[in-house]
């Protein structure tokens, strides 16, 4: 992949608490034109993510706070974040169990292990997802 912008770009919201990670990936997606926010929390993530005004919501499973699972949780519940139609794409390093991929299957749009994909990889991702 080029390094030219995204011909569709979107407001992402990264929920990482990893700054290192963040910040890779922040720039990535910046540099293809897309409008980044990062929070480092779960608590944080969840408040920003139900305003709905991002387009793609990257959750990381292991946060501060609240885990990945139980924000997608919440996300996904209509009494509890009303309008919410932002994707939501899983990102962790952890090997799910067979119950937990199926939820995460289920209820996300995509789920990526980060250590298997690059920044900029991740860029080309969000174009074909989104």
């Amino acid at each position: 992949m080029s390094d030219q912008a995204s011909p569709n770009p979107k407001k992402i919201l990264c929920i990482e608490d990893e700054f290192f990670i963040s910040e890779l990936y922040e720039r990535a997606l910046k540099k293809s034109g897309h409008q980044v926010t990062t929070a480092l929390n779960g608590q944080d993530g969840l408040q920003i993510a139900q305003t709905n005004t991002y387009d793609i919501v990257l959750l990381d499973l292991m946060v501060p706070g609240m885990t990945g699972m139980e924000i997608l949780r919440i996300l996904k519940d209509p009494s509890q974040s009303p309008g919410f139609n932002s994707k939501v794409i899983i990102t962790t390093n952890l090997d799910q169990n067979d119950e937990t991929r199926a939820e995460l299957e289920a209820q996300a749009d995509a789920y990526i292990v980060k250590a298997t994909i690059t920044p900029k990889e991740l860029a080309s991702f969000i174009d074909k997802v989104a």
